[in-house]
């Protein structure tokens, strides 16, 4: 709602400096206002964002509910563990259907959620290298269960951090971003 708003200022205010002038050159002008990334929200509280994809929790204390409302649909789980990975599988007003890493499914209130890109590592204990290469240095190991920030997804790596460090992981000892993803780049 917030960016619609600044929006149709900018669009008013364009209009009105403009005048009759050729839509081409206000049309630049528009361009040079308008944020570089701009998310789009709809009146119901949906996003042009692309679905599905992922997102992470943005504080310590959030609710998974059975249905999108807080009213008719009861609390299903409690998470707590800010930053955990999350992907949104559907949007319905101001409502994400989100699955966790263990696959649970459930809907979250949108104002729950971040757009900052976190990993949860899967499987055993894992090698994290120095450079996106396995005969690279060993930077340090992992535990599963980890949330990591990811900085970087290219190819078949990522580049993640977690408390003071970071390396590179394979991707697919990851849960949180797609298998031909870039992120960071």
């Amino acid at each position: 709602m917030a960016v619609r708003h600044r929006l149709s200022i900018a669009v008013s205010g364009l209009i009105a400096a403009c005048g009759f002038a050729p839509i081409a050159a206000c049309g630049l002008a528009l361009l040079v206002a308008m944020p570089a990334r701009a998310v789009e929200e709809r009146a119901d509280g949906t996003t042009d964002l692309p679905v599905p994809r992922f997102v992470s929790l943005k504080s310590n204390s959030a609710m998974m509910r059975t249905g999108p409302d807080d009213r008719r649909f009861p609390i299903a789980w409690e998470y707590k563990r800010r930053g955990l990975p999350l992907e949104i599988l559907r949007e319905y007003g101001i409502w994400r259907q989100v699955r966790d890493p263990e696959g649970t499914i459930g809907w979250m209130n949108k104002s729950l959620l971040t757009g900052e890109r976190t990993g949860f590592v899967t499987g055993g204990i894992r090698t994290l290298y120095t450079s996106p290469d396995l005969q690279a240095r060993v930077a340090w190991r992992i535990e599963p269960g980890t949330v990591v920030t990811i900085t970087l997804c290219e190819n078949v790596w990522c580049r993640v951090s977690n408390g003071g460090r970071s390396g590179y992981i394979l991707r697919n000892q990851l849960w949180g971003t797609y298998p031909n993803e870039a992120i960071g780049r």
